[in-house]
């Protein structure tokens, strides 16, 4: 039998169970009282007081009580962070899975208490949202009670029952526009003066060149070669772990750093913005498009203003920032099939 400090099991003769025994500390009194559960057999009474010594020994249980849900989830998030497992940008967007998961029950309650009915009916409560935060809400969960489990604080894990619902929306998908469209909203932006569309040059470079929305708003004068005609495509915009936008220190992905000509009805445009940005107070990084009272620009304002514009002036509304770097690889493809046409900038192909 083990010291009573550590917790042991004892074999209730009067009940034919066996008993695992362990102090906790009552957090109104400030005393240590003994707990226990029984079992039918040795073997998991002990596998039982084995997880929660193991649990104890974590900082969150010391200041809990036990560990909660999502306490547990974010020590793991800062953990990765903190070794370099996930990027800032990361870090924020799963704390926010997290702080969702927070706000239902079982996100305050402790590790070793929730059953997968409960993780189930949580699971199954957001079927009206879309099969991709379905699947975030699923695998957070999931990789958390593994670490649990890994750790020793578990002695099974509760999502092994779990399904992942199926949500009752359709899958967006994210279409190009059509030729017919893409000449209406170039026609449009062409003709606006880009102190009534400050946006307009965003949307032609990702409509013509095929960037992301967050490279666009990285880019800085001296990543223009007007002489060869080339932008050099070196960062993006990302987030920081609280939700700052911040410029990031590379590409979205590796391949993401490259060097595009500038189409010859873009050459204008281009310069047009690197005029702005070279007049432009507060701007020493010398971004090309740079807001008046903040760092950078937002992808989420841009993309707003368009979705915006779009549906005022042409009934569109299913559409975005990103749809603009499908058109560009749409045309691209549909240019070496041999099939469609391609609009035209001021007269020009």
């Amino acid at each position: 039998m083990s010291n009573k400090n550590e917790g042991f099991v004892c074999y209730r003769a009067d009940r034919k169970t066996y008993c695992a025994r362990y102090p906790e500390l009552n957090p109104v009194t400030n005393k240590t009282i003994m707990k226990s559960k029984s079992f039918k057999t040795k073997e998991e009474a002990q596998k039982y007081l084995d997880t929660i010594m193991y649990q104890k020994d974590n900082s969150l249980y010391i200041e809990h009580h036990g560990i909660p849900l999502c306490e547990f989830m974010k020590s793991n998030l800062k953990l990765k962070l903190d070794t370099n497992q996930i990027t800032p940008t990361t870090y924020y967007r799963v704390l926010q899975v997290i702080k969702q998961i927070q706000t239902f029950p079982i996100g305050i309650k402790n590790i070793d208490e929730i059953t997968d009915e409960e993780l189930q009916e949580y699971l199954n409560y957001h079927k009206n949202l879309s099969n991709s935060t379905i699947t975030k809400l699923y695998q957070q969960l999931n990789s958390t009670f593994k670490i649990a489990i890994n750790k020793g604080y578990l002695m099974r894990n509760p999502m092994i029952n779990v399904l992942k619902p199926k949500s009752n929306k359709q899958d967006k998908e994210v279409r190009a526009l059509t030729v017919e469209e893409q000449q209406l909203l170039t026609d449009y932006l062409m003709s606006k003066d880009i102190s009534n569309c400050k946006y307009k040059n965003v949307y032609l470079i990702q409509m013509y060149m095929g960037l992301r929305i967050g490279e666009v708003l990285a880019l800085k004068t001296s990543d223009i070669d007007l002489q060869n005609k080339r932008i050099s495509v070196k960062k993006t915009l990302t987030r920081d772990e609280i939700g700052n936008i911040i410029m990031g220190n590379t590409t979205k992905t590796y391949a993401g750093r490259r060097t595009l000509p500038i189409p010859e009805y873009l050459y204008s445009s281009i310069i047009e913005q690197m005029k702005i940005a070279e007049n432009q107070e507060n701007n020493s990084e010398k971004l090309l498009f740079k807001p008046v009272d903040k760092p950078y620009c937002s992808r989420e304002n841009a993309n707003h203003e368009l979705k915006r514009l779009l549906k005022r002036h042409f009934g569109i509304e299913d559409i975005t920032s990103h749809s603009l770097r499908h058109t560009y690889g749409t045309r691209c493809i549909e240019s070496r099939n041999g099939s469609g046409s391609c609009p035209k900038i001021n007269g020009t192909y």
